[in-house]
């Protein structure tokens, strides 16, 4: 991708970085005194980016950038450095659809790949959260409202044809980044896929599950859906390492995967990493039964993240309700509120049994694909993180397969019949 590099573009180290925030003076100001004074550091954890946290006497920022490759893997995958274009778009778009949900971004610099924004402090990354085994009661409500008013306010519930088609026009450009989503969580999961991996004892279970046809075509189908329903902006990457957490706030972060898709996508997306941490709470206990008050929250944060959800996208529907589709002449000026009333209750169910669906897939991928999640890969006894994941993937075929049995009543019951089923 050589010809995506922008003139004058330079990865950036915590020398440089001071210099190329000192020449702006709205970043300057909000860290105050001398540049040469400035702490920075380079924190990045994740698979794509470099990221930094600089501090000066008056305050402190957080500057993402974009690296020209995949971190995870090096030089040898490419990616282009507009996706930071396509992630400062989605974070304006968030944060004025659910103010306060998304952290504020000072400063945009497109030919560096570069976007500063508000240091979240005492936030932390749910994920760590989540290994340590840490409460956070006000998570579930707020993601699931985060959701529902991102995905409802992006879509044609929402928009007009005009806006809606811009919309859709202006993220079709982030081609490379839905790429990776359409084959590393759809495909290369379920064949012989370069750059998949594996714990070792897993292997006795992946070849059944590869050749369960009935799965594939699942995963599939589930692919058709996010490759040709373009139904609102989706975060595209929402888990639980892009969302920071305190006792009282919760952040997202992170949506360089933004493309318009099904309106499942992120619901999905977001239960599975619950239902992974579910899963690997075993692998981290220090006797059996330790963490099984914490494994009982997890359950409930999936509940509470969907009440949440369907709860807040229907005070949508009956309000804000201006978009293209369903529109209220046709229901409730027409005298005909229990039709509108019916109609969500159908698209709520759609989404729910989408979710479902993208929900065991990506179980599937954190444990087979090439990305994998912190949850499980921390347990540092084998055995025991294979037996951790090898329910995790059972619990995925049973949701990818049976998702269109699963309606919006069994939501609070889902977990316990999952963990039944997979008794049997």
């Amino acid at each position: 991708m050589a010809d995506d590099l922008h003139a004058g573009y330079a990865a950036l180290t915590p020398d440089t970085l001071r210099a190329r925030i000192a020449a702006v003076p709205a970043l300057a100001g909000r860290l105050g005194g001398d540049p040469a004074g400035w702490r920075a550091a380079e924190v990045g954890d994740g698979n794509l980016n470099l990221v930094f946290i600089v501090e000066g006497p008056a305050g402190a920022l957080v500057v993402k950038q974009a690296l020209p490759w995949l971190r995870l893997v090096g030089e040898a995958w490419p990616l282009p450095l507009r996706r930071t274009f396509f992630e400062w778009s989605a974070l304006t778009r968030h944060g004025a659809r659910d103010p306060g949900r998304v952290p504020e971004v000072f400063h945009f610099d497109e030919g560096q790949a570069l976007l500063a924004m508000r240091y979240l402090t005492p936030h932390r990354i749910f994920r760590k959260a989540v290994i340590d085994g840490v409460i956070h009661p006000r998570m579930p409500g707020d993601i699931g409202r985060f959701m529902a008013r991102t995905l409802f306010r992006g879509s044609a519930l929402s928009l007009d044809g005009t806006a809606l088609r811009r919309e859709m026009a202006l993220f079709a450009g982030n081609t490379v980044l839905s790429d990776i989503t359409e084959r590393l969580v759809f495909t290369d999961p379920y064949f012989a896929a370069d750059g998949n991996r594996h714990t070792p004892g897993l292997a006795p279970f992946i070849g059944p599950l590869r050749a369960d046809r009935a799965l594939r075509v699942a995963a599939q189908e589930m692919k058709h859906a996010f490759v040709s329903r373009s139904e609102t902006l989706v975060h595209g990457d929402l888990h639980s390492g892009s969302i920071m957490v305190t006792a009282d706030d919760t952040r997202v972060i992170d949506p360089e995967f933004a493309i318009y898709g099904p309106i499942g996508f992120d619901v999905g997306m977001f239960m599975a990493n619950l239902l992974l941490a579910y899963h690997a709470q075993s692998g981290h206990e220090e006797r059996p039964g330790a963490r099984d008050g914490y494994r009982a929250w997890l359950l409930e944060a999936v509940t509470g993240v969907w009440a949440a959800f369907a709860d807040e996208f229907a005070r949508l529907w009956r309000t804000e309700r201006t978009g293209i589709l369903y529109a209220p002449a046709l229901f409730e000026a027409a005298g005909d509120p229990a039709g509108a009333e019916a109609a969500l209750a159908r698209v709520l169910r759609g989404i729910l049994v989408d979710a479902m669906g993208f929900c065991g897939v990506e179980m599937h991928r954190r444990i087979l694909g090439l990305a994998h999640v912190e949850d499980l890969e921390a347990i540092a006894d084998p055995a025991r993180r294979a037996s951790c994941e090898a329910r995790a993937l059972e619990t995925g075929r049973l949701l990818a397969c049976g998702r269109a049995d699963i309606g919006p009543g069994d939501v609070p019951g889902l977990a316990a019949t999952i963990e039944r089923e997979i008794a049997r």
